[in-house]
């Protein structure tokens, strides 16, 4: 199946106001507030000079997590996104794409069953439209960050069904054309390659082939999106990508529209880089799927002081070049977003103590070695680009 490509849209108008949507108004829910047109834009040339998104090539797409919700919440400062004026400067910026980290996701998109949320991902949606920049939604089918009600419901497989079905419609229908990547089935496979049939209620409850259902109807809500398997510990070549490689085969066979796998990439200097990634992400692409680079980061061990060495952030800067250059040398991967730029807002010493600086920003905005290797390899594979394409 060859893979729809990325397309992003013309900038369009900011949305009139954020809205919180009963069930009750479900068909008005699933269409968006106004209609856009989906005429394509070139991503690298809208950014200004000494910019990421304006070294990148043309064509790819270099973005990352809009901050807010979920960890947020309990931290000690505003809303990022709507709050840190600075911090939307430099997203807007530096970013061709645009992922919410968490405003999509089921516990903050859909906090009760009669009842979507809709303000955050409305305003990241027209943020990303009023700077030329794509949009990846995330996540629709996860066993985590789901709400209560529906963990705890007590539905009978019929109903959880018709609850995916109608929630998945609702939320990718109304960003449909607008929101050009969505990640439908998230972290479905333990490390061991097994599906999660424990801890995922769908898969629990429903069985392997709701995740083919998944597509079906995504694809359905909005036919000219690119619909991911996204997963982390999946960048080499090992169990857990075999599992995906497996399943890929059997979509595809079955016909169902899945156009893409991407690697999260959520890496540590404590482990060695994932040496296969290329090659592994270049046997997804041999399928006809697109591939990508989805949640980028680079934690590390912090000394005492809190202060990372100069050895530790060149080690950062080296890991972050090699996941960029080998999403790169793939055909197809046209899509690299990190999880967010700023250690202000990382969410990295928040789930493992001690450690930090994982991003290639200081909470000042202040560019770290990582974001010159970043920016230096999209540099370089835009001069080859544009040699290639005058000599070939």
């Amino acid at each position: 199946m060859k893979p729809v490509r990325l397309v992003r849209l013309a900038t369009a108008p900011l949305l009139a106001a954020a809205l919180s949507v009963p069930l009750a108004a479900q068909a008005a829910a699933a269409a968006p507030p106004q209609q856009h047109s989906a005429a394509p834009a070139t991503h690298a040339h809208h950014g200004k000079p000494g910019t990421l998104r304006a070294a990148a090539p043309e064509g790819f797409v270099i973005g990352s997590a809009v901050a807010g919700g979920g960890h947020h919440l309990e931290q000690p400062y505003p809303d990022p996104f709507t709050s840190d004026r600075p911090y939307r400067k430099q997203l807007a910026r530096e970013f061709s794409s645009v992922s919410p980290e968490n405003q999509m996701k089921w516990e903050y998109i859909h906090p009760e069953r009669d009842r979507y949320d809709f303000a955050m991902a409305d305003r990241i949606v027209a943020f990303a439209e009023r700077n030329r920049q794509a949009v990846r939604g995330h996540t629709l089918l996860w066993h985590s960050q789901n709400p209560a009600w529906l963990e705890e419901g007590g539905f009978s497989p019929a109903e959880l069904r018709e609850i995916l079905r109608e929630h998945i419609t609702t939320v990718v229908g109304r960003y449909a054309g607008r929101v050009q990547q969505w990640d439908v089935a998230n972290e479905v496979f333990d490390d061991t390659g097994a599906l999660r049939t424990r801890d995922n209620i769908w898969l629990r409850e429903l069985g392997p082939g709701i995740i083919a259902d998944a597509f079906r109807w995504a694809h359905e809500a909005d036919p000219s999106a690119e619909l991911f398997l996204n997963d982390y510990n999946v960048e080499d070549i090992g169990a857990k990508s075999d599992a995906y490689y497996a399943l890929v085969q059997d979509l595809l066979a079955q016909g169902v529209p899945v156009h893409g796998f991407s690697a999260q990439a959520h890496l540590s200097t404590e482990y060695p880089f994932p040496s296969g990634l290329e090659d592994n992400l270049r046997r997804f692409a041999e399928l006809g799927l697109a591939t990508a680079i989805t949640e980028l980061d680079v934690r590390m061990n912090l000394p005492e002081s809190g202060v990372p060495t100069r050895a530790q952030l060149a080690e950062q800067a080296r890991y972050y070049r090699q996941a960029l250059t080998a999403c790169l040398n793939v055909t197809g991967c046209d899509s690299f977003t990190i999880w967010g730029f700023t250690d202000k807002y990382s969410w990295v010493p928040v789930f493992f103590s001690g450690q930090g600086a994982a991003t290639v920003m200081w909470d000042d905005f202040t560019r770290k070695p990582a974001y010159h290797a970043l920016r230096s390899a999209l540099a370089e594979a835009a001069r080859d680009d544009r040699c290639h394409r005058r000599h070939g």
